[in-house]
């Protein structure tokens, strides 16, 4: 089964002519024929085109090219530009928008051979945590059809978790990598703010955003980061830092690491078998010759409220361009006014508009500094706490989630109650730090995954991947396979 692979595994078979890059991709093609209808993981694929950059990847194979993506099958989040692919971000108001030109993250896939094909569920404009928000239905989670994925990239985590890829790209705004990787059962990773370029990423707070891989296992994560790290003078905010291969940093020997235990994250409303989970993981990371350390992070509880302030505001700026005249979904109005209060009113959805509405409002005159402007310094602070934490520990170790995955429309009436679910999450990005997601065991009845979050130091990613691949390899939770 060559869409079970991982990167490394197909990578190795594709170098010795074992197989063709041809054959993995109709591979994949045939497990979203066979399981797509149920998962609802892609919103379109060009299976032609995904066969051609197949072919191209064999001829080059053929050639002797050496790339760490040559003939690799890598699905899209539906958020990032792909030149000639759609281009919706799980909205109506984008209508039949094609990217004219790619992300620098794709430029990047495509440069190192990847097979960049198929548009993946999300929650509209990235806005939500349970892929419940597009326009275009919802995504369901492989390893329980009646539960969420996670979100806002519950099809990238989905495609994963459901070998319909090889590995996919997701976003992170407040957790939309980490918290369905953790759902799903697959690693996930949100690099440091700064890391990738955000050029050709349809922005929804653009303070947070970062671009990230789903893979199988953490060694695809380090391969993919590798790939598309580096400055961009197309993205203002990518950071001018040398990239490591970080592949070299998954030795197994974390003896000596210091890992910082936040007693805030270990709060009420942490459900028993994820703390047990977590817990066992802590203990298996000392095992291995971490030192653990408990840590304060005492801005904790402002996390939420400082990011749904933050988030929504830079929405509300971001997405005044989506108005029915340059481009994407018309409703023609009597003049201007009603051409965009209709067009904006059919285009979002109920979650979209109530953020844009919320942002808004926070930026209005006489609100602006009790609202935006306090959330600026709180943000700071949160900041200001991991920093101060990192003087002392190398990681810091959390549950990714509060719980495991919960049944669709569960939580849908109550957008407080979905918020919280984001709340071990949230703080990485006001921070700008980089977190992973990676498998820590299953729930019992039903049998569902959970997640182990660990958080590095800016640009620390290399220890957070060490420290993730060392953990990964001496468990056994990252061969299970959903039982579709």
């Amino acid at each position: 089964m060559l869409n079970q692979l991982t990167i490394s595994q197909l990578a190795a078979k594709l170098a010795a002519r074992e197989v063709s890059a041809r054959e993995a991709t109709q591979a994949c093609l045939d497990r979203i024929a066979a399981v797509d209808g149920r998962v609802h993981a892609f919103l379109s694929h060009d299976a032609a085109d995904a066969l051609v950059q197949a072919d191209a990847a064999d001829k080059a194979l053929a050639a002797g090219e050496k790339k760490p993506l040559l003939g690799v099958p890598i699905a899209i989040k539906d958020v990032l530009a792909v030149k000639n692919q759609p281009l919706n971000c799980a909205s109506k108001i984008l209508g039949n928008f094609i990217s004219p030109y790619d992300a620098t993250a794709i430029e990047k896939l495509k440069a190192a051979g990847a097979i960049v094909f198929g548009r993946l569920n999300m929650d509209e404009f990235a806005m939500g945590s349970s892929t419940e928000n597009s326009a275009f239905g919802v995504t369901k989670n492989p390893w329980d059809l009646a539960r969420i994925p996670g979100g806002s990239s519950g099809g990238s985590a989905a495609a994963v978790a459901a070998d319909e890829a090889i590995a996919t790209l997701g976003t992170d705004t407040g957790g939309s990598i980490r918290q369905p990787a953790a759902l799903c059962g697959c690693v996930g990773l949100k690099p440091t703010y700064g890391r990738i370029s955000r050029y050709g990423l349809v922005a929804f707070a653009s303070s947070l955003d970062q671009i990230g891989p789903f893979t199988k296992d953490v060694r695809d994560a380090a391969t993919m980061l590798g790939v598309m790290s580096g400055v961009d003078p197309r993205d203002s905010t990518s950071v001018p830092q040398p990239v490591p291969d970080y592949t070299k940093a998954l030795d197994g020997n974390i003896k000596g690491l210091k890992l910082g235990l936040p007693k805030e994250y270990m709060v009420g409303g942490l459900d028993p078998e994820v703390k047990a989970a977590v817990d066992a993981a802590v203990k298996q990371l000392e095992k291995l010759g971490a030192e653990i350390v408990e840590i304060s992070l005492p801005h904790t509880e402002h996390a939420v409220a400082v990011y749904y302030i933050i988030a929504t505001a830079e929405c509300s700026a971001n997405l005044a361009r989506f108005d029915g005249i340059r481009y994407g979904a018309r409703v023609d109005g009597a003049d201007p006014i009603e051409l965009y209060a209709r067009t904006r009113g059919a285009g979002f959805g109920p979650e979209v508009k109530r953020r844009i509405i919320l942002g808004t409002y926070v930026l209005s005159s006489g609100y602006y500094d009790a609202y935006y402007l306090r959330a600026q310094k709180v943000r700071t602070l949160i900041r200001n706490d991991f920093l101060k934490a990192y003087e002392k520990v190398d990681a810091i170790i959390t549950p990714t989630t509060p719980t495991a995955a919960f049944k669709i429309g569960e939580k849908s009436d109550d957008p407080l109650q979905m918020y919280l679910s984001d709340i071990f999450t949230i703080s990485c990005n006001l921070a700008g730090i980089p977190g992973l997601s990676l498998p820590c065991g299953f729930t019992k009845n039903p049998k569902l995954p959970i997640g182990l979050q660990l958080l590095g130091k800016p640009f620390g990613e290399e220890t957070v991947l060490k420290l993730a691949h060392a953990y990964e390899q001496s468990t056994p939770w990252h061969k299970e396979k959903a039982p579709l």
